[in-house]
């Protein structure tokens, strides 16, 4: 599938999940690309869209006649998701796969993104697009269901799966330990949790390039479509997150590293993750900056 727009056309752009932390850093990487329908649960930057309402998004898809969807929508609370079954599959799986089915009869390319906590954590290298799953909790179970939905659907469909993703906007680890720092003069954080910090800045730049290059057709879906991993470059554990970021904003905080073990959490999590972006880099010609180049940007715009 290789689109046919001319370079005078300004396609148009559906982007679910318009408010989220990805979500709002897509609303400007894309809006370089084509004109961005932004859909939400809130409805604040254009349609409402509840992923729990049947139709509803054969109804958005209807009215936005979109050239390209990019599906930021994720239900993304690891530990409620436990408790909450229902919700998670429906908004991280069965959702995908209907907006797959209603876009492969359109020919319409899609972007999703997935986890990396479709794996188990036992590998002692970074996990390859091709290495097998084995998701230890709900949300990474219902993550993979959605990878699945979306590829049996048939859509030209490229889905980035990343990790640890933090930003200006929502819930992550970084706002979270900018927060803790202010409150707290010790912090008990996990050491033994390896993975990849993403700024979400980051990823919706990328993605954005890479849509442009399908909608001006230089990329053919037929070819490169598919699974690719797409995180920040390097590696490291939450207690050495924590320490890059107490560090670059010279607060004060006694940090202590301990085990996961030692952490009370309902939700078991993989111990290693990290992902293996060669095969993005090798289709695309994109190199994923390092992590603590992207954590100092972003706390650079923070200030």
């Amino acid at each position: 599938m290789t689109s046919k727009l001319a370079l005078t056309d300004r396609p148009r752009i559906l982007l679910i999940g318009a408010n989220g932390q990805v979500g709002w850093e897509l609303r400007r990487t894309l809006a370089v690309v084509g004109d961005v329908v932004a859909a939400s649960l809130e409805g604040e930057y254009g349609p409402a869209i509840d992923l729990l309402a049947p139709g509803s998004l054969a109804t958005l898809v209807q009215d936005a006649d979109p050239d390209a969807v990019v599906n930021a929508a994720a239900y993304t609370a690891v530990d409620k998701a436990e408790t909450d079954k229902k919700a998670a599959q429906r908004i991280n799986a069965d959702a995908v796969g209907e907006l797959g089915a209603l876009l492969a009869d359109r020919a319409t390319p899609i972007i999703h993104y997935s986890t990396d906590f479709v794996f188990d954590g036992t590998l002692d290298r970074p996990y390859r697009e091709d290495d097998p799953t084995g998701p230890l909790n709900v949300y990474g179970q219902t993550k993979l269901g959605g990878e699945q939905a979306l590829v049996r659907s048939g859509a030209p469909a490229l889905i980035f799966r990343t990790s640890w993703v933090y930003g200006a906007r929502g819930a992550n680890f970084l706002l979270t330990m900018l927060r803790l720092f202010k409150e707290r003069d010790e912090l008990r954080v996990v050491d033994d949790q390896i993975g990849s910090p993403t700024w979400s800045r980051m990823l919706a730049e990328a993605t954005a390039l890479v849509l442009y290059r399908v909608l001006r057709g230089e990329l053919d879906l037929e070819r490169v479509g598919g699974l690719y991993h797409l995180t920040g470059s390097g590696q490291v554990s939450w207690y050495g997150f924590a320490s890059a970021i107490l560090e670059a904003t010279g607060f004060e905080a006694n940090l202590i590293p301990i085990p996961t073990s030692e952490y009370p959490a309902p939700t078991r999590r993989p111990l290693y993750t990290v992902l293996d972006n060669s095969r993005f880099r090798e289709t695309f010609g994109l190199a994923m900056p390092d992590w603590r180049l992207s954590l100092a940007q972003c706390l650079e715009e923070l200030k």
